[in-house]
């Protein structure tokens, strides 16, 4: 797994970013295959700053189609899975169209018609620049110049007119089909998705991978339909245009044009071939990077107990040097590539210069002809280069649309859409399950029924008790036919569930789950989710009933209230009121309460049990609770234990039983009782209640992988169903990264500090990119010089010709030496910067204390992706982005310079209009980024419909809501859509006119310069000198212009990681201040402590503690799921400290020892055992911080009875043990752990279920072999089995914050009606049966 994930972006954007920004002005055609390619560098340099830093490949193009380096990034595989090993898995692409109706084929037909005429409008621009060359030209002599040249200007603004209605078609046209036929898709996807059955979603897809393809691949869909295919059009259109012009004006030229392009393509292929090369290994050791921090950071409190955080600090420096050396290889590769690239095409342009004149002089061109064909060859071939990142989106969208399609037309096996099937005039209420075989279809080799059978009569009360996981929610979700038996039977009345109409039947069933599932609307939206077309008295009275009233009308907006997302603005116990109101408004046959009233606190309860006895008159109710207040009235109390029917009776004849499961699962929870109500009040208790049912459901429903994965215990193991929650391990579950705005400003001079050392790497780069950054306006200077001799005598043209033909050419030479130097020195400096940065921020990472990483923010996954993004938008700042601003000044200043001495009042003319040229430009790149990046945000809340409706399919499907949700869903597109299709008009509108203005910019430039050179104060020469300095340095602004919105993601970046750099770590494992002892006794006491975790401080988990564990001595803390016994071991590791009280080890409280001398006192061997993708030699001698010796680790593998398990590995010691030890088994990881913690020689030993998952024979080994360990040695051990407790010299029982009883195990169990006798009593008629 790769942790770096970079916040999703959609692919589209991705590539947009990296497309060759279709060049603004026009003329630069003549520069356009130069600031094409000058173009790709820009890119390529910006986006190795980006890639390097982001984990992710490059993409970049060249002046011609040739260059594309393409590889998938990180953030496409989070936006879509699609293409997860099957590239072939892609609809064809007239089928996106499918869903289009005859207003979209109109709409399609017009913009398609727009887009060539748009796409022509380039080439026959490049015949006006012909025919106003020849007018200047011809007419140096005469006064005709004014004449001729305004004729000329008044046909620009023709075109220009023509071009603004061609563009707004196109892109109107094309933006709103997108939407609409996107809309569509959107809508149909959600409809299948909600008629799936309840099996798809366990096995074939998730909330977020629906709302992700709903959101993301609709984005990529609308991408590759939309104005996409217009701009393909158009780009195809100006590439047959300018060849058909360019054959027609000048065949030969033309063709010898041509001759330069397989070079071009071979230059290209084989730069895009280096790239990729030095990318991918760039690639992989950013992947290794991202490996060590998503390991270190996963298993921090291993890493904190075995002291290891210099050892991953230095892993990840190792990975991080190899990805700066080949960053700086992959600058190096871009810089030669680009220059060579550069070469070839200022020696074409030599060449074309040089045969141009040849043809002037032999086959009577004119000096405007040979302009002409150059640049229609130009602008046709770069317009097939602009055209890949259209086929990109193309392939973007078919692959989207494969598995949106596969889902629009799968057909569910559990249909609730079919109209097929028994409707009758009502049902008794009968339910049978006869013989059922059922496991669910995510687990189908987990059996949960095998010939289950039980029979509930109709108008009686069943209620379903028994431990975690023994599958009563399963009835539930069977009687709903949320699934179908594998073999047996589910019948109503004697009918098999299978022949009712799904519709129909479910409205006769009413549900209230364990967990309510409200949707983010009113309450009164909520509780009318029951019935169709309730009316307000059926709502008020459903709420009356379910005794919600009283606390509705206390809020401000009563029924009109907004819930929230997962109804958040209510308390648990407020929920579940509505959740009944609901059920109760349908007035359903049969109720299925599945812990219904577990979340309320007792007043509540005992109000609303009322409520629902009064609704489950002469109405079938199967009851699934652990409260015996609301099992002890059922009529029947089925007992189920792992899928069968154990015991069966009411709750008087069940108890006569005193072996029974019943009678032992009553009795505990009577102990349960009395202490409950000091732990918490009100509304925690709530919060407490809905939590522990939230891990049974998690349990009963099996998702939980396997029961007891949290921690083993008492409880868990017994499945008694009334822990309290699991509050030992905090388990964020949003990790959602913070918005980074939050951070404060930071000053750039801070930032560039990170750089200083590199400053004299950056005084070279920025002289390259000076030089480099002339090279454009210089361009200018011969290009209207080679304007001028195409207008001069014969011989003077023949000589002329070729020295500025060779002028090119060391143009071109120039540009070898500049493009290498500027990239490399920027690549050094950018590539020391992200090495810098990332490797500071993750050393202060290592050393935050245990708690920091509690919070949703700082998990792994968020941690990875900050050290990344982050770094590469600083370096897009500081590194690259600086190069770009230096050569992009020095364009400006000798573009401006050059323009003032040739013509000062053309050249402010130019300048005046410069904006208007700037403008077409922004607008153009803002085209080709695409308008509908953001139709994501614009779509959010119709998404928010989405996600909650699939997140509660269960309660969708119970309530048959489909429809009230697809109506709620259309409802929250309409506005997003209409802003879509007002939006396309909008930049149509946009588009169009910032055509027209740079074809009437032109006009004006002209027509200025004609009347200046008419009034003799200028040549015709200087004219173009003046336009083409500037239009080249407008190139080079506007490009870097585009790079701006990098240096604000920077800033934030910079505040995010300078946030991380300046916290200081409450417990700092590097600080070396602080007491170490030569001899460590091991006397361990607890006084007064008092804890909360950080994450969770309504929660307390001891309240004024107290233990003492004498020095060599074994002692063993049971007690409940979530007691705190797993604390105890985090407080002596110095993990976090208490609140209040103070934790001694020999007498010295431990705050005053130094950390990491403390932890290296202590071996941890955890519950679960967490390894490292290392060999197993490595891994255990990771215990002695890498200093272990051989026969110190054969020992320590013999010890924990490992070494015989490793010696029959093929590679035995050597063997690698994969991620998270993947290649092992449960027990022999734990065996590597424990020789992990015997190599260390600890003086205190902590098991923390250390043989928890070994099998009988090889626990007794290991328990051997720890006996051995424990000796001299003081352990505390964690554990629920009695064979591992027994031979404790003191076993210590934690409930409810406090030791509650102490002693061995002769005398606690002893104890009458005590706490340990009852939790051994239980285990053992657990194992029994």
């Amino acid at each position: 797994m790769r942790s770096e994930e970079v916040p999703m972006r959609s692919r589209q954007t991705q590539m947009e970013k990296r497309e060759p920004r279709s060049l603004t002005v026009a003329v630069w055609s003549f520069g356009l295959s130069y600031s094409g390619c000058r173009k790709v560098e820009l890119e390529l340099v910006v986006n190795m700053g980006t890639k390097n830093g982001v984990d992710e490949p490059t993409t970049s193009k060249s002046c011609t189609a040739s260059l594309e380096v393409e590889k998938r990034s990180q953030n496409e595989k989070d936006c879509k899975d699609t293409k997860k090993g099957q590239s072939n898995d892609r609809v064809p692409f007239y089928k996106l169209f499918s869903f289009g109706d005859s207003t979209d084929l109109a709409l399609m037909v017009i913009g398609s018609i727009g887009a060539v005429g748009n796409g022509v409008s380039m080439p026959l621009m490049s015949i006006l620049f012909g025919n106003l060359i020849d007018a200047f030209g011809e007419n140096q002599t005469n006064h005709e110049v004014l004449h001729a040249v305004s004729k000329v200007c008044l046909k620009f603004v023709y075109l220009a007119a023509g071009v603004a209605v061609a563009a707004f078609l196109q892109v109107a046209c094309w933006m709103v089909t997108g939407e609409r036929q996107a809309a569509r898709i959107r809508n149909l996807y959600l409809k299948a998705i909600l008629r799936q059955d309840v099996g798809f979603f366990d096995k074939e897809t998730n909330t977020g991978e629906v709302v992700g393809r709903m959101s993301g691949d609709t984005v990529l869909i609308q991408d590759a339909m939309g104005e996409k295919v217009g701009k393909f059009i158009q780009l195809i259109s100006t590439f047959i245009g300018g060849f058909v012009i360019a054959f027609i004006k000048g065949w030969l030229l033309t063709l010898v044009m041509l001759c330069s392009i397989p070079l071009l393509v071979a230059a290209g292929a084989s730069m895009s071939l280096m790239i990729a090369r030095t990318a991918t290994r760039g690639q992989t050791a950013y992947a290794k990077a991202a490996t060590v921090v998503e390991q270190a950071i996963g298993s921090i409190r291993t890493v904190a107990s075995f002291t290891g955080e210099k050892r991953a600090i230095a892993d990840y420096d190792k990975a991080l040097l190899s990805a700066y050396k080949s960053s700086v290889q992959e600058g190096l590769a871009a810089g030669m590539g680009l220059g060579f690239l550069m070469v070839i095409v200022f020696c074409s342009y030599g060449l074309a210069i040089w045969f141009g004149s040849k043809m002037i002089l032999e086959k009577s061109y004119s000096g405007g002809t040979v302009i002409n064909v150059i640049i229609a060859v130009l602008t046709g071939s770069m317009s097939l280069g602009q055209a890949t990142p259209s086929m990109s989106a193309f392939a973007a969208g078919q692959a989207a649309a494969y598995k949106m399609f596969k889902t629009i037309n799968r057909k569910p096996e559990i249909d609730a859409y079919d109209p097929r099937g028994n409707i009758l005039d009502d049902i008794h209420g009968d339910i049978e399950l006869r013989d059922v075989c059922f496991s669910y279809p995510a687990r189908p080799d987990e059996q949960i029924f095998h010939g289950f059978s039980l029979s509930i009569p109709s108008g009686m009360t069943a209620a379903l008790v028994g431990e975690s996981g023994s599958g009563k929610s399963t009835v539930i979700s069977l009687i709903e036919r949320f699934y179908d038996p594998q073999d047996g039977e589910v019948l109503i009345d004697g009918i098999n569930l299978k022949e009712f109409q799904l519709k129909w039947i479910r409205q006769k069933i009413g549900l209230v789950s364990q967990e309510p599932v409200l949707f983010a609307a009113t309450i009164k939206e909520n509780i009318a989710y029951g019935k169709d077309d309730a009316t307000l008295e059926e709502i008020r009275a459903a709420a009356e009933l379910a005794n919600a009233s009283k606390f509705i009308d206390k809020l401000p907006q009563g029924l009109e209230t907004s819930v929230g997302e997962h109804g958040t603005q209510l308390s648990g116990g407020q929920k579940q009121r509505i959740a009944i109101a609901r059920a109760i408004l349908k007035d359903p046959r049969i109720l299925l309460l599945d812990e219904a009233t577990s979340a309320l606190d007792a007043e509540s309860e005992r109000i609303v049990q009322e409520a629902l006895d009064r609704v489950m008159v002469n109405r079938t109710t199967v009851i699934v609770a652990h409260r015996l207040s609301t099992v002890r009235n059922a009529d029947m109390i089925a007992v189920i234990h792992r899928g069968k029917v154990v015991e069966k009776g009411t709750h008087s004849e069940l108890l006569r039983d005193p072996e029974g499961a019943y009678f032992q699962l009553v009795r505990l929870q009577e102990m349960q009782k009395e202490p409950e109500h000091h732990a918490v009040d009100g509304r925690d208790g709530s919060k407490q209640a809905s939590q522990r049912v939230s891990s049974l459901r998690s349990l009963s429903q099996g998702s939980s992988g396997r029961a007891g994965s949290s921690r083993h215990s008492f409880s868990f193991m017994f499945g008694i169903a009334m822990d309290p929650p699991e509050s030992a391990l905090p388990g964020p579950e949003d990790t959602t990264l913070p918005a980074s705005e939050g951070h404060p400003n930071v000053s750039i001079r801070r930032l560039a500090t990170f750089n200083k050392p590199e400053i004299h790497v950056l005084i070279l780069g920025a002289i390259s990119a000076i030089l480099n950054g002339t090279i454009f306006p210089i361009f200018g200077i011969l290009i209207s010089s080679v304007i001028k001799i195409f207008f001069e005598p014969p011989h003077e043209l023949r000589k002329h010709s070729r020295f500025w033909a060779l002028m090119f050419i060391v143009l071109g030479v120039a540009s070898l030496l500049t493009h290498p130097l500027r990239t490399y020195f920027f690549a050094v400096a950018g590539g020391k910067l992200i090495q810098r940065i990332r490797s500071v921020c993750f050393e202060k990472v290592v050393h935050m204390e245990v708690g920091w990483f509690d919070e949703p923010e700082h998990s792994s996954g968020a941690i990875g992706a900050r050290l990344s993004a982050d770094a590469a938008s600083i370096r897009a700042l500081v590194g690259d982005a600086l190069g770009l601003l230096v050569q992009n000044a020095a364009s400006a200043v000798t573009g401006v310079v050059i323009a003032f001495v040739a013509c000062w009042q053309l050249a402010f003319v130019v300048l005046a209009l410069l904006p208007l040229i700037g403008l077409n430009g922004y607008v153009q790149m803002k085209f080709l980024k695409g308008f509908t990046a953001d139709a994501k945000k614009k779509y959010e809340e119709a998404s928010q419909v989405a996600n909650d409706a699939v997140g509660s399919i269960r309660t969708v499907a119970s309530f048959c809501a489909e429809e009230k949700v697809m109506q709620l869903y259309e409802k929250k597109c309409e506005g997003p859509m209409n802003a879509g299709i007002k939006q396309g008009l909008v930049s149509g509108v946009g588009f169009g006119f910032s055509f027209a203005m740079l074809f009437c910019t032109y006009a004006a430039c002209f027509y200025a310069g004609a009347q200046l050179v008419d009034h003799g104060k200028t040549t015709f020469s200087k004219v173009f000198r003046v336009f083409f300095a500037l239009t080249m340095a407008a190139i080079g602004i506007s490009q870097s212009s585009s790079f701006t919105p990098d240096s604000g993601k920077a800033k934030i970046a910079a505040a995010s990681i300078f946030a991380i750099v300046d916290r200081e770590s409450n417990i700092d494992p590097s600080d070396e201040s602080g007491m170490t002892l030569d001899d460590v006794k091991g006397e361990i006491e607890l006084e007064h402590v008092s804890f909360k975790y950080p994450t969770r401080p309504d929660i307390q988990i001891f309240r004024d503690l107290n233990l003492t564990i004498h020095a060599g001595k074994t002692v063993a803390l049971v007690g409940e799921s979530g007691s705190g016994k797993s604390t105890v071991i985090s407080l002596l590791q110095r993990f976090y400290d208490p609140d209040s009280g103070c934790i001694t080890i020999d007498g010295i409280e431990i705050k005053k020892f130094q950390v990491k001398w403390l932890r290296q006192q202590m071996g941890l061997v955890s519950q679960e055992p967490v390894l490292f993708n290392d060999t197993i030699r490595a891994n255990i001698a990771y215990g002695k911080e890498d200093n272990a010796t051989e026969a110190e680790i054969l020992a320590a593998a013999e010890l924990a009875n490992a070494h015989k398990f490793i010696s029959g590995l093929q590679q035995g010691y050597d063997t690698v043990v994969g991620e998270r030890g993947v290649q092992l088994s449960g027990g022999q990881k734990q065996r590597v752990a424990i020789a992990r913690a015997i190599v260390k020689s600890p003086k205190i030993l902590l098991l923390d279920e250390a043989t928890s998952a070994l099998d009988a024979e090889s626990e007794r080994v290991v328990q051997n072999a720890l006996d051995r360990v424990m000796v001299n040695r003081t352990t505390v051990v964690v554990a629920h089995r009695l064979s591992t407790i027994k031979g404790a010299d003191l076993i210590a029982v934690v409930k409810n914050g406090v030791i509650a009883e102490q002693g061995v195990h002769e005398s606690l169990i002893r104890i009458k009606n005590g706490v340990y006798a009852s939790l051994v009593m239980l285990h053992m008629s657990a194992s029994t049966s």
